[in-house]
């Protein structure tokens, strides 16, 4: 074997054509030892282009180059990039292009001038931890956040199908209707997408990559993908044939991106190329079990990993600080994913970034492990087209789902976080089946709206969750088969706050409950004033709120129906405000104590629907001769009380409160020292002395 000390000495050895084959061991690229060594052949036959690094023609005309011998793992100092001094586009070109490189290592800093598109699989970029900068790198092309570094794309191949659905999809179906299953075979991928629904032009239940993985007949092909939301029959469903990136994966980069002009916390851009100028590492779209592991990023300006129609994926150990903007629409996240399936981001972290985690038309993935703070862009988010089926565990930071706008759908379904802690929880658009565990939002100084949860009540299940300032729950869907639950726990009040939506305001986003609500073993502090301004039927067990001082008002309750078992009011006590008909139950052992601004427990303030009251084993202890147990307006009641105790302070009842079709009933009470000066007259229908305790 022949050993030369640079690769000069290479180039000039003129090889005799009879030495085909001839290895020589270069031992540095500009000097001996400097990590460029390499072992070449010579190919006396070849006419390959000089790539500077794995082909090298020594300039003696004609036929014949060195090439490098290896064993598919490639090395920029190959190429003679000892570091960012001298851009390593064209050699990481060669390598990405050269199917023998199955792993390209970097072992110095790297500088890109260029953004690079390849359709290459089965590789693996690897940059050893190093610094990957972009100075001096062209201009994108306008609004592209695929404009990346490295971009592996997936490419079409040409074969398209469209159909109009002669029967309806049902929700978790893995067959698909198509117009000839002879164009599809086993292993096929295909971009499948349904024409969206008139109200957005982003509205798309289904527009995913997918595999064919059984024929079933002459018009039906199986796919490895269950439906989230069903499609009724006339809907249009485009099928084009794809040609998907498999297992290309991008590896440990410390990204730096460059400069971009302050855009002055604006939507608006302030110069025509402005997002043209920055940079970001990493895209994919139409892939395939491509991963990206330990990048760290920051000056980023689009997503530092941006992803559109992938599947079988994980983004793992990223970091992204301090972004060069969070304002402009997509840029200044950490990862972006439209239309995907099967991914799984974790162990991640932001800083002052837009969002750590942000999901598109995305089913069946998972985030966990992840945190961002600077968060109040929101850390974890998706935009309401169709998402389904969301895992997030053990995350931090302000959550906010389906909040896009009615182009993408406002919609969403079996979202579950557990195990999470944020500023916020914003979730009160079309999402349905959604589940808080273990779930707290903190306030946090200067942050408007923070330590609230909005909940859309559609199958809303809460169980162990905090907010420190408020909970209001709204409905903009009724698509759930199952309850609304809140489970053990706890909840701040923003004095007048709305604990539920009123009905005929004005606010978009934001509709009545229509719905049932169960509240069970919870806790609501800092009570002062504050509405449930719907909720059907409302049933609290267990359940206690505490005013937040001996002068805050009362919780005002519009329900149709409250039934109250065991818990109570302490410093605090029910308006019944509603308009309709309204009926309260309370029973289980059910405590008032303590004052309250309306000097009342129990109040009604309609006037002109029907108020049942039905009063059970509850113990209700007036601080002062003052407050009332019950203070009832006029109009028609409907009482019956049974086994309570009251004690101290007074009863309250407006005159005229018993009229026609109205009666009151009170029989098994205890009463000690309770002023009862204000109960009507005894009638066939008014009995309120006989069988009960009376204390004088």
């Amino acid at each position: 074997m022949i050993q030369l000390s640079n690769l000069e000495e290479l180039l000039a050895c003129k090889p005799h054509p009879m030495d085909d084959g001839q290895l020589v061991y270069v031992e540095g690229y500009y000097e001996k030892g400097d990590g460029g060594c390499k072992l070449v052949r010579w190919m006396a036959s070849s006419n390959n282009t000089d790539n500077g690094g794995t082909i090298h023609d020594p300039r003696t005309g004609g036929s014949g180059r060195w090439e490098t011998v290896h064993r598919g793992v490639g090395d920029y100092r190959w190429f003679g990039i000892m570091d960012a001094t001298v851009n390593a586009d064209d050699a990481m070109d060669a390598m990405v292009n050269d199917g023998s490189i199955h792993l390209i290592e970097a072992h110095t800093d790297l500088n890109f001038v260029r953004r690079h598109t390849y359709d290459r699989s089965d590789i693996e970029l690897n940059f050893g931890g190093h610094t990957v900068t972009t100075e001096g790198v062209e201009l994108n092309t306008p609004a592209n956040p695929f404009g990346a570094v490295i971009f592996f794309q997936g490419k079409v191949s040409g074969e398209t199908q469209i159909l109009t659905l002669s029967a309806d999809l049902p929700e978790q179906t893995d067959t698909l209707e198509v117009l000839d299953s002879t164009l599809f075979a086993v292993d096929d991928w295909w971009k499948v997408r349904v024409k969206n629904n008139p109200a957005g032009s982003a509205q798309r239940e289904l527009d995913y990559l997918l595999q064919i993985t059984e024929i079933i007949d002459g018009s039906h092909v199986r796919v490895n993908y269950k439906l989230g939301w069903s499609l009724a029959a006339g809907r249009e469903i485009t099928f084009m044939k794809m040609n998907p990136v498999f297992r290309s994966h991008v590896r440990n980069m410390n990204f730096v991106g460059v400069p971009v002009p302050d855009n002055g916390s604006t939507s608006e851009k302030p110069s025509e190329n402005w997002d043209q100028l920055g940079s970001n590492p990493i895209a994919y779209e139409f892939a395939v079990a491509c991963n990206v592991a330990d990048i760290t990023a920051t000056k980023v300006f689009w997503p530092v990993v941006e992803r559109r129609y992938c599947t079988h994926y994980v983004t793992e150990r990223c970091r992204l600080t301090n972004p060069e903007e969070v304002i402009w629409g997509g840029t200044g996240y950490l990862t972006q994913q439209l239309n995907v399936l099967y991914g799984h981001v974790r162990d991640c972290h932001t800083s002052n970034a837009r969002h750590l985690n942000d999901f598109t038309c995305a089913g069946y993935c998972m985030v966990e492990n992840c945190h961002g703070d600077g968060d109040e862009h929101g850390s974890f988010v998706t935009h309401g087209q169709y998402e389904h089926d969301l895992t997030f565990v053990g995350n931090s930071g302000l959550l906010s789902f389906a909040n896009s706008g009615t182009t993408w759908g406002d919609s969403a379904k079996r979202i579950t976080v557990t195990k999470h802690v944020g500023s916020r929880v914003v979730a009160h658009k079309r999402i349905t089946d959604l589940t808080l565990e273990d779930v707290h939002a903190v306030y946090k100084e200067g942050l408007v709206d923070s330590g609230t949860i909005w909940a859309n009540a559609d199958g809303l299940q809460m169980r162990g969750c905090t907010a420190d300032t408020m909970l209001t729950l709204s409905q903009s869907s009724s698509r759930s088969k199952r309850s609304n639950l809140a489970d053990g726990c706890a909840f701040g009040m923003t004095k007048n706050g709305e604990m539920a939506r009123l009905p005929g305001v004005a606010n978009a986003g934001f509709g009545p409950v229509s719905s049932d609500f169960v509240m069970l073993n919870c806790h609501f502090h800092n009570v002062d004033g504050n509405l449930v301004g719907s909720i059907k039927r409302l049933r609290l067990t267990n359940t206690w709120f505490v005013g937040a001082s001996p002068e805050a008002s009362p919780i005002q309750i519009c329900s149709d129906e409250v039934v109250i078992h065991g818990g109570g009011f302490e410093n605090s006590g029910i308006e019944l405000t509603g308009t309709n008909n309204q009926s309260i139950t309370i029973d289980g052992g059910t405590s008032f104590r303590g004052a309250n601004a309306d000097k009342a427990y129990l109040r009604n303030r309609n006037a002109a629907g029907i108020m049942t009251w039905i009063l059970g084993d509850c113990d209700s202890a007036a601080l002062d001769a003052d407050t009332a147990h019950f203070h009832i307006q006029g109009g028609s009641n409907k009482m019956r009380a049974i086994g309570s105790r009251f004690s101290g302070g007074k009863y309250a009842v407006a005159e005229g409160a018993f009229s026609r079709d109205s009666y009151m009933l009170m029989t098994a009470c205890i009463e000690d020292r309770v002023d009862r000066s204000s109960l009507p007259a005894e009638s066939h229908l008014i009995k309120h002395e006989a069988g009960n305790i009376i204390i004088a």
